[in-house]
């Protein structure tokens, strides 16, 4: 593990005490030395607000503010500070309707617990070196869903007039 987290600032959000410091002894090992750990939406919202992070891992299943909520807030709400923050939601055994309720709210990338040391660093440095543009479609504001752009060679490729 070569890239230098040291000073990625990253706001921690579960409700489980023993998922947050294990969370937190997995930032500490890969070299992230600066977070913060909360136990609900509604805390962390107001320590987002408070601070500058520089990512959100936030479990998906929350009360009384889920990490669907939580996402939605930090996307629309007018007194969010950085509504493009990069959010990594996190949930033990999800339902594809789960995934794509996570991808329809703004959630930037998605992890299933347990997760490994090395695929949560991989996903770190994924979420920095590869950062996603964002987009608003009607009520949708988040990070565009398209992965790659590939140029389309074919015959059915549409004309820019359309």
């Amino acid at each position: 593990m070569a890239y230098d987290l040291s000073d990625v600032r990253i706001l921690v959000v579960d409700p489980s005490p023993f998922r947050r410091m294990l969370i937190c002894d997995v930032l500490k090992a890969i070299g992230v030395e600066q977070f913060e750990a909360v136990d609900q939406g509604t805390t962390a919202y107001s320590a987002y607000r408070a601070a500058s992070f520089d990512i959100i891992i936030a479990e998906q299943v929350m009360l009384p503010l889920d990490g669907l909520d939580l996402t939605r807030m930090i996307r629309t709400n007018p007194d969010s500070p950085n509504p493009t923050v990069p959010i990594l939601m996190i949930a033990a055994s999800p339902r594809t309707d789960e995934v794509v309720a996570a991808r329809d709210s703004g959630v930037t990338e998605y992890m299933a617990m347990p997760f490994s040391v090395t695929t949560l660093y991989n996903r770190l440095v994924f979420i920095i070196e590869q950062p996603r543009q964002f987009v608003r479609d009607g009520e949708y504001f988040g990070p565009d869903r398209r992965r790659s752009v590939k140029d389309f060679l074919g015959d059915e490729k549409r004309s820019g007039e359309e």
